[in-house]
């Protein structure tokens, strides 16, 4: 099995909003780095979305990639990579648990395979990267929402 990243963040706010955010796509481009368009292909029969066409510039890694989304309950989301031009595989989950009055512990996992060879203590860090860009970009965009 592949090695993974994964990092835990604690946001002021309930499951529930931290969810609304990480499910709202069409956002992403506003608070995240490296997502430059995102466009929800096709939904599930609750509105959720399965298949994401992400646009993304990472410094060196640029790719037009789709992932395919599972939702589990209301407090996991995991994805996997449909197709991409410069990964090989990507995996992926945000998991969010209850932390006390009004906050949500998020814990994001990743784990990526390019197509270009590279050493996996250079691809571990920049997974960490990633992972801590994204934490830091989604509990800004949580907590600064309108209540």
């Amino acid at each position: 099995m592949a090695e993974h990243t994964s990092s835990s963040i604690t946001i002021e706010a309930a499951p529930a909003d931290v969810m609304d955010v990480i499910a709202d796509f069409a956002r992403y481009p506003d608070w995240t780095g490296e997502v430059k368009e995102a466009e929800v292909l096709q939904t599930d029969d609750q509105g959720r979305a399965e298949q994401v066409r992400l646009v993304m510039d990472a410094g060196a890694i640029k790719d037009d990639q789709v992932l395919g989304y599972t939702w589990t309950g209301d407090h996991e989301v995991s994805w996997t990579l449909v197709k991409s031009q410069m990964l090989r595989s990507l995996d992926g989950s945000y998991l969010l648990k209850p932390a006390g009055a009004g906050a949500t512990e998020v814990t994001y996992q990743l784990t990526v395979d390019v197509k270009i060879p590279m050493l996996g203590m250079i691809k571990r860090k920049a997974e960490k990267v990633i992972i801590d860009r994204a934490l830091a970009g989604l509990k800004k965009r949580v907590e600064s929402a309108p209540k």
